[in-house]
């Protein structure tokens, strides 16, 4: 399924393979604001925080600990959305309790101690008998019923989300469109991370983030000038680990399970880092991109049916693909290069990125454009109007 098939608009088949499966861009959209969060402490205060993983997997383990009942203030009746906050709020505790002793100590330390943190709630998770029978295999959502993202209260505004519960919805959202599970999971995630995004980018352009931005330049001059940058990384830490958490319960509520490699691993982590690296470090949205880009093109290098190796073998006449290649049929070229090989290309990309695109894709847009795409676009039409 392609992005066409959620406005119903007749893309064909053969754009497939370009264009990433609803299901991927759901998974974008989540993953992508456990990313901006990062980027948000990371790029913004250059205090890298190996040890995120630790605020994404509390949200994940708390909406399917409270939805199995497991939790002693929050249960199975409590609301979806009032749980997103229960994952912020808890997500800045553990922030501020990490960022206490890690905040005194700076570069590769302060990395090594979030790191640190991060391995101790791992091996907690694992061995936690509250959280199942077996916990190091995570768990699962027992109860039927979907998680449901809209106006607390109003029952006619609220719309479950899932990739296994929930049917098709008729005249959605009062357009006349029929939409499926993953179609609306697809557009009310992706309304919390916007809302998430905009919350994010408020803060950045407050004086708050103004003196981020100045401890990561230069932090000494910034405590000489009279900011207190403790107190202030301190502040970062916790908004980040706000939104690292709604991600985590974001995924929980769509996935309706948890396991700790899916949450509280370093892979975890290292997929934002990797997202940030390709979007571009301090440009908050950047990373959301980086991750489009990354799923992206595992989507066209997957073995799946929407892969580009299945779609060239369905498609390309037999005599092509039987034709000899140095020595070898353009099939077994096909099945050697680009099948499965999705690792090996993005392991390829990221160097490449490292080595030729340090600012990312949105930071080397912007350099281009002298700013940010808002910013130029504006200019664009003040030239333009009359």
């Amino acid at each position: 399924m392609v992005y066409g098939a959620l406005i119903g608009s007749p893309l064909g088949d053969e754009f497939a393979v370009l264009l990433p499966r609803v299901r991927t861009m759901i998974a974008v959209f989540y993953v992508g604001l456990f990313a901006m969060s990062f980027d948000f402490v990371s790029g913004y205060t250059g205090y890298l925080s190996f040890g995120h993983a630790m605020f994404y997997g509390t949200g994940a383990y708390l909406v399917v600990m409270a939805a199995n009942g497991a939790l002693p203030l929050v249960g199975a009746e409590t609301s979806f959305m009032t749980l997103l906050v229960v994952a912020a709020l808890l997500g800045a505790a553990f922030a501020l309790l990490v960022g206490s002793v890690s905040f005194r100590l700076t570069g590769v330390y302060f990395a090594m101690v979030t790191l640190g943190f991060a391995e101790v709630a791992h091996v907690f998770i694992r061995n936690w008998d509250r959280v199942s029978d077996n916990p190091r295999d995570g768990a699962a959502v027992t109860s039927p019923d979907g998680f449901a993202i809209g106006v607390p209260g109003v029952d006619d505004l609220q719309w479950s989300i899932g990739r296994l519960v929930g049917d098709s919805v008729e005249n959605a959202f009062g357009l006349g469109i029929e939409l499926g599970t993953a179609e609306l999971s697809y557009y009310l995630i992706g309304a919390v991370t916007l809302l998430c995004y905009l919350a994010l980018q408020r803060v950045l352009h407050s004086p708050f983030g103004r003196v981020m931005v100045a401890v990561r330049e230069n932090e000494e001059r910034a405590r000489a000038v009279g900011y207190d940058t403790f107190r202030y990384k301190m502040g970062a830490f916790a908004i980040s680990g706000a939104f690292a958490a709604v991600a985590g319960a974001l995924f929980a509520g769509y996935r309706r399970s948890v396991a700790p490699s899916s949450t509280f691993d370093l892979f975890v982590t290292a997929d934002a880092l990797l997202a940030s690296i390709i979007g571009g470090f301090g440009t908050l949205a950047g990373p959301l991109y980086g991750h489009l880009f990354h799923e992206t093109v595992g989507d066209m290098l997957t073995t799946e049916s929407g892969g580009l190796a299945r779609y060239l073998r369905e498609t390309l006449p037999e005599s092509l693909l039987t034709a000899d290649v140095a020595g070898m049929e353009v099939v077994t070229v096909v099945n050697v290069l680009i099948d499965g090989r999705a690792e090996l290309y993005l392991g390829l990309i990221f160097i490449a990125f490292v080595l030729f695109v340090p600012r990312g894709l949105l930071g080397t847009l912007r350099d281009r454009l002298g700013g940010t795409v808002a910013e130029a676009a504006a200019e664009r039409l003040r030239r333009w109007s009359p």
